[in-house]
């Protein structure tokens, strides 16, 4: 029998050998797959900041539209739209102040019970209405509130 256990323990130290390697090898090919995806990530991410770069700078026409658009997606949306605004950029800065102004009765309207529940569809069609007209790019007032937004926050 110590012949044949020590033929099983040969065999198991050749296994377990190979095992080694063989973890050895695939180590080896998860840290060149994971360098080889590093690489593509940082040259996609340089490609996405020249992209940002180029939408939102100062030389593009568009960029204003952008913006505006942007203002509209959420508050945290709004809030980036403001801080890449710039005196320039006369339509995103528009769309700030519409944004805003429709956001806060939106708010104010939700403490009203009922009535406010129902007037917050009214709110979103305002909402909507200005996203559209953000799209196209032109400066147009949401109704009944639109001039009073853009005068009572003219300091944006």
């Amino acid at each position: 029998m110590t012949e044949e256990n020590k033929d099983l323990g040969d065999k198991a130290e050749e296994a377990f050998d190979k095992a080694k390697e063989a973890a050895k090898d695939a180590a080896e090919d998860v840290k060149e797959a994971t360098n080889e995806f590093t690489e593509e990530a940082k040259e996609t991410a340089k490609e996405f900041k020249e992209d940002v770069k180029e939408v939102f700078s100062n030389d593009n026409p568009d960029a204003g539209k952008n913006i505006a658009i942007i203002a509209h997606i959420t508050l945290i949306g709004w809030i980036i739209a403001l801080v890449m605004n710039n005196p320039k950029k006369e339509l995103a800065s528009f769309y700030i102040r519409q944004v805003l102004g429709i956001a806060l009765l939106g708010i104010l309207l939700s403490f009203i019970p009922v009535i406010g529940w129902i007037a917050s569809i009214g709110v979103f069609i305002l909402w909507l209405m200005s996203l559209i007209y953000s799209i196209g790019g032109k400066e147009k007032e949401v109704p009944l509130l639109g001039g009073y937004f853009q005068d009572w926050f003219k300091s944006l």
